[in-house]
């Protein structure tokens, strides 16, 4: 029978570190330090080799990081096993107070081979291509929003306060014909407010670009089934439902509703003792991306009366399964009574993260044609921010 040799690899930009174990041993070997390149850490696999002196497969793994997914899919397209390790479930000793990239190297090849571990998912080419896409997307946005508070700021640091309803009427076609039609004393204060001005429309020109490809992409045969299905929710649109299935790319891979909640970090933690039960707020592990988007998503389900669509929900729902918009319709009632009964006892905050946990349960039973489980708890815990 061939043996396994389990290969960590703490890799770094600008070096790779390996580290041999094996359980006939019980000991690592082998550490060495090799250059960035996959092709460094094939001809280091073939001197291990040698050196054994017997036939062997090796299993490598490194922790997820900096480098992505590139190096796994370098190493495999070589006929290199290889995992990449999620970070927050790698086992490590309470106290670690030496910290090397030998010793590093080490504590992954023995945690690959006990199995302390869990595999992050490789998302297929084009699934991570729409994501890097959507994300540098929701970068711009970013810039986007910081540059209407610098806008805001220097107003009212020249005493230009724009007399519309605070957060209603900003950056209409009224408060930016008031923006454009400003006079200050100074005319360099004028010319700062204009290069403002400019960045702000061609920000917004960029994301109003970047939505029309986004929506183009959601109809290409990978997404178009699965992006229809998510929109029949509340406040799930294009956007948010390519971000969703983009990122996560795999549904199944998860046995149950509850526990894609938990991935997204959308459960809450325990510290509990004896007799003591101790609940924490969300673990916020998981896809940060997602859960946001989610939490966002929520807010729909905080307005509005239980039972009437909106036109442009009726329009998202038009052509599709009975049974999908009935569990749609499902969810729609369901969360917003929880979201009353949550807010008349609980913080606001509380109610809302709790809809968006069980949003989350519902979007994976569309994705997985599970539509009779939709809680995402089964113990009823509540959520706390």
């Amino acid at each position: 029978m061939t043996s396994i040799t389990y290969v960590g690899l703490d890799v770094h930009t600008t070096n790779y570190t390996a580290a041999c174990y094996r359980f006939e041993t019980d000991n690592t070997f082998a550490v060495a330090e090799l250059k960035p390149k996959a092709d460094e850490i094939e001809k280091y696999l073939k001197r291990v080799k040698k050196n054994l002196g017997e036939d062997c497969e090796f299993l490598c793994g490194y922790e997820a990081g900096c480098l992505g997914y590139s190096l796994y899919h370098e190493l495999t397209a070589k006929g290199i096993k290889c995992v990449i390790m999620a970070p927050s479930t790698i086992e490590s000793a309470p106290v670690n107070k030496i910290k090397t990239d030998k010793r590093d190297a080490k504590k992954l090849a023995r945690c690959l081979a006990t199995g302390g571990y869990k595999a992050v998912h490789v998302p297929t080419d084009e699934d991570n291509a729409v994501k890097e896409y959507i994300r540098m997307r929701d970068d711009v946005n970013g810039a986007l929003k910081r540059i209407k508070q610098q806008i805001t700021a220097f107003c009212i640091r020249n005493s230009k306060i724009y007399r519309g309803v605070v957060g209603k009427n900003y950056w209409t076609h009224k408060h930016l014909n008031w923006l454009e039609k400003l006079e200050f004393n100074n005319p360099v204060l004028r010319e700062t407010l204009e290069e403002y001005i400019a960045v702000f429309y061609v920000l917004r020109e960029k994301i109003d670009t970047y939505d029309a490809k986004i929506a183009e992409l959601s109809q290409t045969p990978r997404f178009e089934e699965p992006v229809k299905k998510a929109c029949c929710l509340l406040g799930i649109a294009t956007h948010t439902a390519m971000a969703t299935i983009s990122e996560i790319s795999d549904f199944t891979r998860f046995p149950s509703a509850g526990s894609f909640a938990a991935y997204l970090g959308l459960v809450p933690g325990e510290h509990s003792s004896s007799n003591k039960r101790n609940q924490l707020s969300i673990t916020k592990q998981g896809n940060t991306h997602v859960r946001r988007l989610l939490i966002e998503a929520a807010q729909s389900y905080t307005k509005g009366q239980i039972g009437k669509k909106s036109a442009a929900l009726k329009k998202r729902q038009a052509g599709m399964d009975p049974k999908i918009i009935a569990y749609a319709d499902k969810c729609v009632e369901r969360l917003k009574r929880k979201y009353v009964r949550i807010a008349l006892h609980s913080n606001r905050n509380v109610a809302k993260t709790a809809i968006a946990r069980e949003l989350a349960c519902f979007i994976w039973g569309l994705m997985t044609n599970n539509y009779g489980e939709c809680r995402g708890n089964v113990e009823n815990r509540p959520i706390l921010c």
